[in-house]
């Protein structure tokens, strides 16, 4: 009789499974994004088993990794969930899945790789670096030359932008920190990479009493200012006179009756 070791399925991606024995993911995926052609793959599914483990990619859900033996803790866990894409001259270079299961101090992350192929599957997962992992995916929807470019992704707003960065950069009015900080924008706004922006908190409407308080201080500067500028004018159109204890005399200065070199003051007696 032989003996033959039936892996266990335990995993997020498990229909059989009640909902509270799956595993629970960190993070909720972002929205499917980057080329059209490559949204077929929402949905879907490819596994791979190596060695002792079996590997489980979903495009644009989730990887997982379930370790193949009747070990009472055999492990299942998240290698990573959709984030964003990786991108390098104008050029989508990979897919990161990123907030999977801790390992260490850290969560678990896969960058997923394309490889043009004559049929789509998971082909290879490697551990390069501690709680890092690389997974290639064979799919000819990456075989024409074109297929990765990420302009052609975008709307026309955010072309006319890129556009624009392209030309300040041509002409030296911004520095190359600058563009690609421009670029990561326009990345985000196409929903490429996580956003990372500060949502606007909603501004407070004051309420009707404070409102009121500083309406009637308002009210009461303007008034203020008004009857100062009304003493002032009468100042200017009045003579204002002034005793000489020196002379005996009364002098008056009065704006209207200035001539060029006169000094302003005119002798009453």
């Amino acid at each position: 009789m032989k003996i033959v070791e039936e892996p266990n399925t335990f995993g997020l991606n498990n229909p059989l499974l009640a909902q509270g024995s799956r595993l629970q993911p960190k993070v909720t995926p972002s929205p499917v994004a980057g080329p059209a052609h490559f949204h077929q793959l929402a949905g879907k599914c490819f596994s791979l088993t190596e060695s002792t483990y079996k590997y489980e990619f979903c495009p644009f859900h989730n990887i997982t990794q379930h370790e193949q033996s009747f070990r009472w803790n055999a492990y299942s866990g998240i290698l990573g969930i959709w984030q964003e894409w990786e991108m390098a001259n104008n050029t989508f270079t990979g897919m990161w899945m990123r907030d999977g299961d801790a390992c260490g101090t850290r969560n678990r992350e896969t960058k997923v790789i394309f490889v043009c192929s004559a049929s789509s599957k998971l082909a290879q997962v490697s551990e390069p670096s501690t709680c890092v992992y690389s997974l290639s995916f064979e799919t000819p929807l990456v075989c024409h030359p074109h297929s990765l470019l990420v302009y052609p992704t975008l709307n026309e707003k955010l072309q006319k932008e890129w556009d624009e960065a392209e030309q300040a950069r041509y002409e030296g009015l911004i520095t190359e920190q600058g563009y690609n900080n421009l670029l990561k924008d326009v990345f985000e706004d196409a929903g490429l990479l996580k956003s990372h922006k500060v949502k606007k908190q909603p501004e407070v409407t004051a309420d009707s009493g404070t409102h009121n308080s500083l309406q009637k201080c308002t009210e009461t500067v303007f008034t203020s200012l008004s009857f100062i500028q009304s003493v002032i004018n009468k100042i200017v159109q009045c003579p204002c006179y002034v005793a000489d204890e020196a002379k005996g005399t009364m002098v008056s200065t009065v704006n209207n009756q200035h001539l060029r070199g006169d000094n302003g003051l005119i002798d009453l007696q």
